[in-house]
């Protein structure tokens, strides 16, 4: 099989706009070959997917989903290009399958784009620490904790989460594939997650003493 180098997916990825695993992905079923990774991806509808990713989206929709009886829920607006696919079905089943995902993998933000600069570099500081204290090389611990930040990416942000009805694909492959059977671009624009009881303090009590005190008065 022929090696699959960087320059090769970088080109690939010039050519048609496809991100960069599914060109590497294209490149591997194609063996090397750059015109039949071409057709891959064009069969897949990813080139196609990705040129319009550049036009506008002001319509959509935003769905809401509600989980494990009233205690988990979700609000997720999706955004594509005219009110006719936004009342479309499948644009809707899409939307449903997103607000479902966000409630399950409960997300922090969008894409890695997204993720303020001081969290990022917090999360650095305490991987940078982790990763020293677990004694490894100090020549190789800037490496390390560039990896494990993307780690930290592909965990918290939707795009990059793998879909839970299908952990084969991204939650980005899955949208790039909508836009390509829909055929206008669609963007997840931002959503918001509940939990019963999140954020609040909540206080430890004795049932006992609760009891007692109950028979004293």
């Amino acid at each position: 099989m022929a090696e699959i180098t960087a320059a090769m997916v970088k080109e690939l990825r010039e050519k048609t706009g496809a991100g960069m695993m599914d060109c590497k992905k294209a490149l591997t079923e194609a063996d090397g070959n750059m015109e039949r990774a071409m057709e891959v991806l064009r069969e897949r509808g990813l080139a196609s997917a990705a040129k319009k990713a550049g036009r506008v989206a002001a319509e959509g929709l935003v769905e809401s989903y509600i989980h494990g009886g009233g205690r988990i829920g979700v609000l997720v607006e999706v955004n594509c290009e005219t009110d006719f696919v936004a009342k479309n079905d499948d644009f809707r089943t899409f939307v449903k399958d997103i607000a479902m995902h966000i409630a399950a993998a409960n997300p922090l933000y969008v894409r890695r784009e997204e993720v303020p600069a001081e969290v990022v570099q917090k999360e650095r500081e305490i991987l940078r620490a982790q990763t020293l204290n677990e004694g490894r090389p100090e020549n190789i611990v800037d490496k390390i904790v560039d990896g494990r930040i993307d780690k930290f990416f592909k965990e918290n942000c939707l795009m990059e989460q793998m879909f839970v009805k299908d952990p084969d694909k991204s939650i980005e492959t899955l949208l790039k594939e909508k836009i390509a059977t829909i055929g206008e671009n669609i963007s997840i624009r931002r959503f918001a997650r509940f939990v019963v009881g999140e954020g609040i303090e909540k206080q430890e009590s004795n049932f006992v003493e609760e009891v007692m005190a109950q028979v004293r008065q």
